[in-house]
């Protein structure tokens, strides 16, 4: 058996590697500036650091080099898992494929153990479309600086290495090792590669963020291994499963020690705070990533591990878990409006989504639980889409101001057309992928209870306002002094957001391909474990 997953993680990781191995000569010709400086000092003259052609020549080739390599292991790995893609059973979709299971530190029961289901594979894929196209938009965003970008584009790799590993990782305490692992490279993607003067501070809020959430859960981690005997996430679900005895009062505290965590990296209101300030000190490359894949990793987290290993506890925390998602809803909507910059708008817009997940996860609904699943993956598209724009638009600019653009349609049309179109992608057009979720979204809510549906639709409504005025304002009217060079799509622009726009136009049209993937591991992951939940309360 092909050990499709091993490769899928092991090549992005492999690539890191050879980028970060290429020679350190950047893109400003570090080491002819030390060496001049040395000759200089050495001949007794002035230590005047002086840049010669040659160095600064062999700097952009390892800059070009570093770019090329870091597309490469990109697609490899994207086609590795497109033709994993094609061997799925989808009439077993809601069983886990592709296992693999090998010890890794036996004597604690640890297991580099792996497999997805529909809703893993779809994250999956939707992380392997990101990274190659955020490589292709940060292609010249970095060649001002030193390496010029080569250690950007590593960490790029090694963050995608881990997003597939935290997705596949059917062991509890491998999941948990890359979802701390995580942070590392999203840390120096913010704090060393950002943008403005806050990118340090950014960087280390979403680090103590995190950090604090990944020891909360680890305690929890630890928790599961005591009372179950194992990490291997099939051993411990199920009616026969390890934790199936647990105590009720212990169960609800190792669920909130999951949940607290995943809330965390979710964002959900009151612990959102670190998303916006790090979006907006990201560049747009780093920020699709964030709120595109890394957050994810929360509302997977949600359905995966809270809801399975601990269903006696989920019906203690449904209306709880609830309530925060309406007032994430209606505050991030409503934060949005009074943004004046357009990278934290568009991360308060996803504190919003956000709600939307979490609230169809615990609605305990079958078409709110796939239409929560279903988000993710549309979400990640649109969403990321927009901040790819929004990173062209303040390329040019220089700006990410609101107040700095004007009339952007008047000299880049295709620019401006494809900011409306992934614009009303985020406030859920029919006919645009993000509405089909949605819209499952409301009907399994409703179902459950009217009350939060009809909350909800207040996030709706703020959506149409905030999408639609930031468009107003930037796009249309006079043109701005500082917008009257702006160049259209180049065709790299094109290729970076192209297969986006693609991917949100078909999915809204016709997305039975990704329902047929994430209804039945939807079934399985959540609604059997709501009915177990059930029969706990009842008891």
């Amino acid at each position: 058996m092909i050990p499709w997953l091993t490769i899928a993680i092991a090549l992005p990781a492999i690539g890191a590697v050879l980028v970060w191995a290429l020679p350190r000569t950047g893109a400003g010709g570090r080491a002819a500036t030390a060496s001049a400086a040395a000759a200089a000092e050495g001949g007794g003259g002035t230590t005047t650091a002086v840049r010669t052609p040659a160095a600064t020549a062999t700097g952009a080739v390892s800059a070009e080099n570093a770019k090329r390599i870091t597309l490469g292991f990109s697609l490899a790995t994207l086609a590795v898992l497109v033709a994993m893609t094609l061997r799925f059973d989808l009439s077993n979709a809601g069983s886990l494929q592709f296992v693999e299971e090998y010890p890794w530190i036996p004597r604690f029961g640890v297991h580099f153990a792996v497999g997805v289901d529909g809703i893993a594979l779809t994250l999956i894929l939707m992380s392997a479309i990101l990274v190659p196209l955020v490589v292709l938009a940060a292609w010249r965003e970095h060649d001002d600086r030193e390496d010029g970008g080569r250690g950007y584009f590593a960490l790029i790799l090694a963050l995608e290495a881990m997003m597939i590993g935290v997705f596949a990782a059917t062991d509890v305490f491998l999941f948990y090792v890359f979802f701390e692992a995580m942070l590392i490279p999203v840390y120096f993607m913010i704090g060393r590669y950002g943008r403005g003067d806050e990118r340090a501070k950014a960087a280390v809020k979403f680090l103590l963020y995190s950090l604090a959430g990944g020891l909360i859960m680890l305690v929890a981690v630890i928790g599961v291994f005591v009372h179950g005997g194992t990490f291997l996430w099939a051993d411990l679900v199920g009616e026969n499963g390890a934790l199936a005895a647990l105590d009720p009062s212990t169960a609800r505290w190792l669920f909130l020690g999951f949940f607290i965590a995943f809330a965390i990296k979710a964002p959900m209101w009151p612990v959102h705070t670190w998303l916006p300030q790090a979006a907006g000190a990201s560049r747009p490359g780093t920020a699709v990533l964030l709120v595109g894949v890394l957050d994810k990793v929360g509302t997977y987290g949600m359905l995966r591990y809270c809801m399975e290993l601990f269903p006696a506890a989920v019906s203690w925390f449904v209306w709880p878990v609830v309530a925060l998602s309406l007032v994430s809803i209606v505050y991030g909507a409503i934060l949005a409006i009074g943004q004046t910059d357009m990278m934290r708008l568009v991360a308060y817009t996803s504190i919003s989504h956000f709600g939307f997940i979490t609230l169809g996860i615990f609605a305990l609904t079958a078409q709110a639980q796939t239409g929560a699943a279903l988000y993710m993956v549309n979400h990640g598209f649109a969403t990321g889409a927009l901040f790819l724009v929004v990173g062209l638009l303040v390329a040019r600019r220089g700006s990410s101001l609101i107040k700095d653009f004007s009339g952007v349609q008047n000299v880049a049309p295709k620019l401006a057309g494809v900011f409306l179109v992934t614009g009303l992608a985020g406030l859920a057009l029919p006919g645009l992928a993000p509405f089909v979720s949605e819209f499952l979204v409301f009907v399994g809510v409703y179902a459950f209870n009217p009350v939060p549906a009809l909350i909800a639709v207040i996030g709706v409504v703020l959506a149409a306002l905030y999408i639609l005025w930031m468009y107003q304002r930037t796009m249309t009217g006079p043109t701005a002094d500082g917008v009257s060079g702006f160049k259209d799509l180049s065709a790299r622009e094109a290729w970076a957001v192209g297969p986006l726009l693609a991917l949100i136009i078909a999915f809204g049209l016709y997305p039975q391909p990704l329902l047929d993937a994430i209804e039945p591991a939807a079934e399985r992951t959540v609604v059997a474990t709501v009915d177990s939940a059930e029969e706990g309360g009842a008891e």
